[in-house]
């Protein structure tokens, strides 16, 4: 009976699921059914918007398109009508060509017949003028020929002597000319050359920190000062000038010697003979290197290049000589750059020049004194090294102690003058061109409107600064005039003196 009961129970149990599956299957069956109908409506909606966006777009580049079309029509609508204009235009010059040419053929036939006419005239007058020429011949007893020559004797006869005219007035204008050109060239050779002004000095001045180094330079009883005096030549003088110590000598190489010998003592602090000796010979030694460097960097510094060795330790003695107050060297050097600006303006060999410039005064700086002038003396030296001939003879002739044969001799002489003559180059003329350039310049101050003076140019010329507010700018010529024959009629002066007057206007503020 309890098998019966619960198989009945399973069976139930087995139909209820069934049911229940069955109305499960179902609805979920009508929820697809729902959904698939839902998204065939929406598939239906998205369909139709797209349709219609696509028809929208369709129509906008179909819009689009035809207005490219238009456009690209009005486009080859103007270049046709440019391009009938153009030949409507090329037409009308073919017409105007074809009606030039008709009358340039019958301007050609008119210029035919007309030289026609004028053969048969010429044919006629020919034939006229040989007639007449021999009524001429007949009449004055001599032939053609023979008036043809006497013309021309006559002729070249007057053009001899106009020739002769004009050739002497050629040479006398050249003559001014050449005189014009030499002070011109000279005048801007020496405006291209800068250097500084001289000074001579027998005496140097060796500071030292305080007055009791003055006592271990001297020594005990005097020995250490006699050493040094002993070894350099150098008269040392010991005073009661402060922290100072004067080297006294002609020789500024044994000066230089016994102040970079002292200074080398002072730093060591060890002074005494036998260390004074040892100091004062390695100065000499290093002197000399510092000689001969000087001597190569002047010849690399010109452009001077296959000196002998001796020639270029010359040329470094020359930094320790001076004439008249002006150093040898910087002379030397001025003399050289001089001589190669005036013979590049000559058309001669700068280079030759530049080299005879340099060495014109060695012979002032041998080791070994010497009776001979330094003029010949220099060109034996430069002989002795093998030198160019032209280089020879510039030296030994640019005092005329012998003749000059080449145009370089001429150069280095003037040029020599030039550089020693020029302001500011020897002492004792230095004061009076100071004092002339000092009055040149306050000139102009005595003028109303006038503010500030200054001659450059060794004294040629003088920039004279306005106020702008005093001066007008129709007046600055006119001050300018006034002050050139005030200075014409008071001072004395070489050449010429430029006056410049300058007005300028500045108007200044100031940002806070």
């Amino acid at each position: 009976m309890e098998f019966i009961t619960i198989g009945l129970i399973i069976g139930a149990l087995a139909l209820g699921a069934t049911l229940m599956y069955i109305v499960q299957r179902r609805t979920l069956q009508s929820q697809r059914n729902s959904i698939i109908s839902e998204a065939q409506k929406d598939g239906e909606l998205i369909k139709k918007e797209k349709l219609m966006q696509a028809k929208e777009k369709f129509l906008q580049l179909k819009e689009d398109h035809e207005k490219v079309i238009q456009d690209k029509n009005r486009k080859i609508g103007e270049s046709e009508s440019r391009v009938k204009q153009k030949e409507h235009s090329l037409n009308n010059k073919l017409g105007e060509a074809k009606k030039k040419d008709h009358k340039l053929n019958e301007l050609r036939e008119s210029l035919e017949f007309q030289r026609e006419a004028m053969d048969k005239k010429q044919i006629e007058l020919n034939s006229l003028t040989s007639k007449q020429v021999k009524q001429l011949e007949s009449i004055a007893n001599i032939t053609a020929e023979e008036a043809k020559d006497q013309l021309k004797d006559e002729l070249v006869a007057e053009a001899k002597t106009e020739a002769m005219s004009l050739v002497k007035d050629i040479v006398d204008e050249a003559k001014i000319n050449a005189s014009r050109d030499a002070k011109k060239i000279v005048i801007q050779t020496i405006q291209r050359v800068a250097t500084e002004q001289a000074v001579e000095n027998a005496v140097s001045v060796f500071n030292i920190e305080g007055d009791e180094i003055k006592g271990r330079i001297i020594g005990r009883e005097g020995r250490n000062i006699r050493a040094l005096e002993a070894a350099t030549g150098v008269e040392i003088i010991v005073d009661d000038t402060p922290e100072a110590i004067v080297l006294s000598c002609f020789d500024p190489v044994r000066r230089e010697i016994a102040r970079l010998a002292l200074h080398q003592l002072v730093t060591d602090g060890r002074i005494h003979p036998a260390k004074i000796e040892e100091v004062v010979e390695k100065t000499k030694k290093r002197l000399d290197e510092e000689i001969v460097e000087t001597g190569k960097r002047t010849c690399i510094d010109l452009n001077i290049h296959g000196l002998h060795p001796e020639l270029i330790k010359m040329v470094g003695r020359m930094k320790f000589r001076s004439s008249y107050g002006q150093n040898l060297l910087q002379h030397s050097r001025e003399v050289a750059n001089l001589c190669a600006i005036m013979a590049s303006e000559l058309g001669l060999n700068a280079k030759v020049a530049k080299r005879a410039g340099l060495l014109h005064d060695i012979g002032k700086v041998p080791d070994e004194e010497s009776e001979m002038p330094h003029a010949i003396l220099g060109m034996k030296l430069a002989e002795k090294y093998k030198e160019n001939g032209d280089v020879c003879n510039a030296i030994g002739a640019h005092h005329d102690e012998i003749e000059m044969t080449n145009l370089i001799s001429p150069i280095v002489q003037v040029c020599d003058a030039v550089s020693g003559a020029r302001p500011g180059a020897r002492r004792e003329i230095m004061e009076s061109y100071i004092k002339r350039i000092q009055e040149l310049e306050g000139i102009p101050l005595e003028y109303p409107g006038v503010e500030k003076s200054y001659a450059i140019q060794a004294g040629r010329e003088l920039r004279v600064i306005v106020s702008a507010e005093k001066v007008k700018d129709e007046q600055a010529s006119d001050l300018a005039f006034q002050i050139s024959q005030k200075i014409q009629e008071e001072m004395t002066y070489p050449g010429q003196v430029q006056v410049t007057v300058i007005r300028e206007m500045r108007a200044t503020s100031i940002a806070r």
